[in-house]
């Protein structure tokens, strides 16, 4: 528990009324600077990084006021709206969160009243001998709560003992404002990105699939409202990311399930995928878009100002077209339908390798996978095909899926040292792959879109065939590069451990 832990105490269900017939002995308290309640939104982004580090970020009466843990507060102009932390004006409170994601945006949480108090435990001398911050809440169809900031004087240690000790006793702890927010307000948003998954060594493989499968779609769940909203484009990535898992599971884990199950499950995730991608990749477009600005000469920038404007349209459509699919009737069935599948293991049907040992069946997919990426890695030169690249990309993300699942069961120390210079080759590997999609993309963007005119048609023309030939020249160089990554990766290290965590051994297999 961090340091300032100690003097952070949160009170469900009470007020500040509940402290001034306290006995404190010898002190008694008094209260000085209280405020008039006021309305409030809180801010923050998801998952809920500001509340998990204990800062509340409050937006009142066209001010943000950001209060850390040790109950300091900075206040700055700006609205209850939210949005991105470079959107908000300049001043403390955005300087302040200059280090949270730059991707996600502040979205309103939950409406409040708050009130701001000052309390100190005197003697009869009238010496302090400890100072309180509270802020007392009322979330609007919730229920009272009272947060305390302890300011302990230096020399009067038994006071602040004896307030932690009433506090406690009225239901006082430290279990985080995430925990205590979510007790006021029913409606403050939860939920898992990166489950945590315990497996056996001896646990079935068709046990483990399974409940990586259970985990991930709730995973993926739990973004449908930000994608709807269209707050940000993290919500769609991360939703993009769980089903892939899932998907990756299907196609990892063979054996497991039966041939005619594993086909209908791959059928049916594919068919949720399918609908993100138009979104995602305008996205990405979008998210680049200062690069691409940068990448050719100022005078084709007139070109590149029409297609982003197309861009931009085609995403609105994109954005409206898929929050109608996430809202209707047809998708809440199936993911209701999926989830209560994954639910009951019984009724899917089960294949040959269903009852392997985790551990046992976790080292056949990764040395198997590992050799195969060692094999397609040694035919790579900077003249291959761009089909042999995207293999590589294709093996290696699966073997950091399998390496990643099956985590649990292997020293830490040993799979992050496999992971982290694997992290760096599928960087590259990541970075050729998006080339290659981006010319493919823009190749064929002429003949999609109708424009006003010739004239602008051609503009747009000669700013899309010059961004085409950078790409190009850039996808080569990321080419070049694959082959000093993969040695790095590959390094005499990285095959030792590989061969003592994976290799089947003699008889094994």
């Amino acid at each position: 528990m961090a340091e300032t832990d100690e003097h952070l105490l949160l009170i469900p269900n009470h007020s500040l009324d509940c402290l001034i017939d306290e006995d404190f002995g010898k002190l008694r308290p008094v209260l000085s600077e209280q405020t008039d309640p006021v309305d409030a939104t809180l801010l923050d982004m998801f998952p809920l990084p500001l509340t998990r580090s204990g800062r509340l970020l409050l937006a009142s009466e066209g001010r943000l006021q950001l209060l850390d843990r040790d109950g300091a507060l900075i206040t700055q102009k700006g609205s209850a709206d939210g949005g991105f932390i470079s959107d908000l004006r300049k001043g403390p409170v955005r300087t302040a969160l200059k280090g949270l994601p730059h991707l996600r945006a502040l979205m309103p949480i939950c409406r409040l009243q708050c009130c701001f108090s000052q309390m100190a435990l005197v003697d009869d001398e009238g010496k302090i001998h400890i100072k309180v911050q509270f802020i007392e809440t009322r979330m609007v169809g919730g229920a009272n709560g009272l947060i305390a900031f302890l300011r302990p004087v230096r020399g009067y240690e038994k006071a602040l003992v004896r307030l932690r000790e009433k506090l406690i006793d009225l239901g006082g702890g430290e279990e985080g404002l995430e925990t205590f927010l979510s007790g006021l307000c029913m409606g403050f948003p939860s939920g898992v990105l990166k489950p945590e998954i315990t497996i056996r060594e001896d646990e079935p493989a068709f046990d483990v699939a399974t409940d990586i499968m259970a985990a991930y779609l709730p995973a993926a769940r739990v973004n449908e409202k930000g994608i709807v909203n269209d707050i940000d484009t993290e919500f769609l990535h991360d939703y993009r990311i769980a089903l892939r898992k899932i998907r990756s599971v299907l196609s990892l884990f063979k054996g497991v399930y039966s041939q005619e199950q594993t086909r209908d499950l791959k059928r049916r995730f594919s068919a949720l995928m399918a609908k993100t991608g138009t979104l995602r990749d305008l996205d990405v477009y979008l998210l680049e878009k200062q690069d691409f600005f940068a990448l050719i000469p100022e005078a084709l920038h007139g070109g590149l100002k029409e297609m982003f404007a197309l861009f931009l349209r085609d995403r609105e459509e994109a954005a409206v077209e898929l929050a109608d699919h996430l809202i209707s009737d047809a998708y809440q069935a199936e993911m209701q339908a999926l989830s209560d599948l994954l639910a009951a293991p019984a009724r899917l049907e089960r294949g040959p390798k269903s009852d392997l040992g985790a551990h046992e069946y976790a080292r056949q997919l990764i040395w198997k996978r590992y050799r195969k990426i060692c094999k397609i890695a040694k035919g790579i030169t900077a003249q291959s095909d761009d089909e042999d690249v995207h293999e590589l990309r294709i093996h290696c993300k699966k073997l950091r899926y399998l390496m990643e699942f099956f985590a649990p069961l292997f020293p830490r120390k040993d799979i992050k040292q496999l992971i982290k210079p694997m992290k760096r080759l599928q960087d590259n590997l990541g970075a050729f792959n998006d080339c290659s999609v981006q010319i493919e993309s823009l190749s064929g963007f002429l003949e999609s879109h109708k424009f006003r005119n010739k004239a602008t048609q051609m503009k747009v023309a000669k700013s899309v065939g010059a961004l085409i030939a950078i790409l190009h020249h850039r996808q080569a160089e990321e080419r070049a590069h694959v082959v000093e990554n993969f040695a790095r990766f590959d390094s005499e290290v990285t095959q030792q451990t590989f061969r003592a965590l994976f290799k089947m051994r003699e008889g094994e297999e």
